[in-house]
C-alpha cells in the first residue's frame, strides 16, 4: 500500500490527524508557499465539508474504507443512539485507541502495532486484533515476556492521571487498566465532525 507523506495529510487535513504533525518542524513546512494548482477549485462545499471530515477521521483512527462505512453503518442502526455519539463511541473503544489514550505510546499507528505483535492481554487474554472493542470491566495489561521492553519501562511513572482518560482506572501496583466507563461525545471533539461523516455516509 502507497502510503503519503504525513505532513502532506496533515496539509491537507489538518495537524490534529498525525502526532507528528504537532511540532515546530511542521509548522515551519506551513510557512512555504505551495505551488498553485489550477486543477483544483479553492471554493467550498457543503459535500466538501463532509469529505474533508470523513477523511480526517479515518486517518486519524486508522481504519481503512470498509471498516469505517461499517461503523457508520452500525451507528445509524442502533435504536435510541445518537449517530454521531455512537460512531465516536465505536471509534474510540478499540484497543488501539484505548492504547493511545493512555499516554504512553507516541502514536496510534505504534499503538495498532503494540497490539498486532501481541504485547497486549484483556482479561489475562493476549489480543492482537487492534480493532477489537472493550468493554466496562475490561482489564488490560502487559503480556510478561514484554514488560521488559523499553516501550513499556517505567510504565508507572509514564502514565499520570492527569493523562487518563475518565472512563479508565490504572492500578500502578499491578500495572493494569481497567475500563471503567465509556467516552463522552462533545460537539467535534477531536478536531472532528462526527455530524458531517454520518452527513456524507447518508448521501449514499
Amino acid at each position: 500500500m502507497i502510503r503519503e507523506p504525513k505532513f502532506k495529510v496533515c496539509r491537507r487535513l489538518g495537524d490534529k490527524v498525525y502526532g507528528k504533525c504537532q511540532t515546530p518542524k511542521f509548522a515551519q513546512s506551513l510557512s512555504r508557499k505551495p505551488r498553485p494548482n489550477k486543477k483544483r477549485s479553492r471554493g467550498g462545499s457543503e459535500f466538501k465539508t463532509q469529505l474533508m471530515e470523513k477523511q480526517k477521521a479515518k486517518v486519524l483512527y486508522g481504519v481503512t474504507e470498509r471498516q469505517f462505512a461499517n461503523y457508520v453503518r452500525k451507528a445509524e442502526a442502533k435504536k435510541g443512539a445518537n449517530p454521531s455519539s455512537e460512531l465516536f463511541r465505536m471509534l474510540e473503544i478499540r484497543l488501539d485507541s484505548v492504547l493511545y489514550s493512555l499516554g504512553f505510546l507516541p502514536s496510534k499507528a505504534l499503538a495498532r502495532q503494540v497490539v498486532t505483535h501481541g504485547h497486549i492481554m484483556v482479561n489475562s487474554r493476549k489480543t492482537n486484533i487492534p480493532s477489537y472493542s472493550v468493554r466496562i470491566g475490561d482489564k488490560i495489561s502487559i503480556r510478561v515476556g514484554s514488560k521488559d521492553s523499553v516501550l513499556f519501562a517505567d510504565l508507572d511513572k509514564k502514565v499520570k492521571d492527569k493523562n487518563l482518560p475518565a472512563w479508565v482506572k490504572f492500578d500502578k501496583s499491578s500495572l493494569i487498566f481497567e475500563i471503567a466507563g465509556e467516552p463522552v461525545y462533545e460537539e467535534n471533539i477531536a478536531g472532528i465532525g462526527f455530524g458531517d461523516v454520518i452527513e456524507f455516509y447518508s448521501r449514499a
